[in-house]
C-alpha cells in the first residue's frame, strides 16, 4: 500500500507540473494612453490624460501642472501602451451640424471630439453654449458631472455671453466684465453652482433690460440730465449739474450714487462721471457695486435676493421697484422675467421661485 501511495503522489506531482507548464506567466497588458496632457488645457476632476507613458486622472480643477505634479491633483493610473483612447470612448454618432433640427435624445459628436445628448428639442443650438438643451454624453449613457467654473473667471462663458447679447455695443466687452469681478469676489461666487448661475442670469437679465441688450451706454432721454444733481448734498455736483445722467449696465445716475460708487471702488466718479461711459471695466464695476451693496427701493440687495432664495422678483424691486413693482408696470416686469428665464436656460439651471415683484 505504501508503494501505491507513493506512485499516486508522484503522478499528482507530474500532473501539477504539467498544469504549471501550460499556464503562461505574462504581465498584464498596459491600458491605452489617454489624450496627452497639454499645458494650456483646463482639466476638471475626473478628466484623464497621459504623460511620459503613464495615465493620470485629475482629482480637481487644474491647469499648467504637468503630471505627476506636486500638489496631489493628479492620481497615477499606471503605465499605458502608447495608444490613445478617443475622448468619447467607443461612441459612433454623427457630427453636430448647426441649424439642423435635433429631437430630445439625439446624440452628436461636437467639434471638440466629445459627445452630447439633446435634453430638449432644438433647432441646432451649439452644445457647449446652450447647456439647457444639451448635456455631455458618455458611451456608458451616464453624463459626467457638470464641472465648476474655472476659478478666477465668470460663471458665464464668453460664448454664452455673446449668445445672450448678440447685438451688444462693442463697448460692453466680456473682458471688461471679467476684469470687474475682482471688486466684489462674492458676486456669482456664493452658494451652490446652481445659485451662482442663477445670480449671473438675474444680473444679466436686469442689465439687458436696462440697456436694451447692452446697446445703450448712456441714458437716451437727455431731458433728464439736469435733474440728477442733488445740490443739497455736501459735496454738490462738481462735474456740473447735468453730468450725472444714467450710464453703464445698470444706468448709474444721481450725484450721490456716483459719489458712493466712487468711494467704494476707489474711483473719482464724482468729479469724473464720464469714466463710466469711457472704460468698460469701470462701467461693469459700477453695475456690480449697485447689485452687491444697494437696496434701492427694495428691502435687500439684489445679490442677497438671489443667494438667500428670495427670488428674482426681489432683484427687480431693488433696481426699479418703486416704478415697476406692485402692479406699477407689469409689462416691464414681464420683460425682465422673460429674459431671466431665457438666460437660466442658456446656463442650464432652473429659474427658481418668486419671479415677480
Amino acid at each position: 500500500m505504501s508503494r501505491l501511495r507513493a506512485l499516486v503522489a508522484l503522478a499528482a506531482l507530474v500532473v501539477a507540473g504539467a498544469l504549471v507548464a501550460i499556464i503562461p506567466s505574462t504581465p498584464a497588458s498596459a491600458a491605452a494612453c489617454a489624450a496627452p496632457w497639454q499645458s494650456s488645457a483646463v482639466y476638471w476632476g475626473g478628466d484623464q490624460v497621459s504623460h511620459s507613458g503613464r495615465n493620470y486622472q485629475a482629482k480637481w480643477w487644474t491647469q499648467n501642472e504637468a503630471p505627476p505634479g506636486t500638489t496631489g491633483v493628479w492620481q497615477d493610473l499606471g503605465a499605458c501602451d502608447g495608444g490613445t483612447t478617443p475622448p468619447g470612448g467607443s461612441c459612433n454618432y454623427p457630427n453636430w451640424v448647426a441649424g439642423t433640427w435635433y429631437a430630445a435624445g439625439s446624440i452628436v459628436r461636437y467639434t471638440n471630439g466629445l459627445y452630447y445628448i439633446a435634453e430638449h428639442d432644438n433647432p441646432g443650438y451649439d452644445p457647449i453654449i446652450s447647456t439647457w438643451y444639451w448635456e455631455p454624453y458618455t458611451c456608458g449613457g451616464q453624463p459626467p458631472t457638470t464641472p465648476p467654473p474655472n476659478p478666477g473667471s465668470f460663471v458665464v462663458s464668453e460664448a454664452q455671453f455673446n449668445q445672450m447679447f448678440p447685438g451688444r455695443n462693442s463697448f460692453y466687452t466680456y473682458s471688461g466684465l471679467v476684469a470687474a469681478l475682482g471688486a466684489y469676489p462674492a458676486f456669482t461666487r456664493t452658494g451652490s453652482a446652481t445659485v451662482q448661475r442663477q445670480e449671473a442670469a438675474a444680473f444679466l437679465a436686469n442689465v439687458h433690460h436696462e440697456t436694451g441688450g447692452l446697446v445703450h451706454i448712456v441714458e437716451q432721454n437727455t431731458a433728464n440730465y439736469p435733474h440728477y444733481c442733488d445740490a443739497g448734498q455736501p459735496y454738490g455736483c462738481p462735474a456740473g449739474q447735468a453730468a450725472y445722467y444714467g450710464r453703464g449696465p445698470i444706468q448709474l445716475s444721481w450725484n450721490f450714487n456716483y459719489n458712493a460708487a466712487g468711494n467704494a471702488l476707489g474711483l473719482p466718479l464724482l468729479t469724473n462721471p464720464w469714466l463710466v461711459q469711457n472704460d468698460a471695466a469701470v462701467a461693469w464695476k459700477t453695475a456690480i457695486w449697485y447689485w452687491m451693496t444697494q437696496n434701492g427701493p427694495g428691502s435687500m440687495t439684489a445679490h442677497n435676493a438671489m443667494v438667500t432664495g428670495a427670488g428674482f422678483g426681489e432683484t427687480i424691486r431693488s433696481i426699479n421697484g418703486s416704478i415697476e413693482c406692485n402692479g406699477g408696470n407689469p409689462a416691464q416686469v414681464q420683460s425682465r422675467v422673460t429674459k431671466y428665464q431665457q438666460f437660466v436656460g442658456v446656463l442650464g439651471v432652473s429659474a427658481g421661485a418668486n419671479l415677480y415683484c
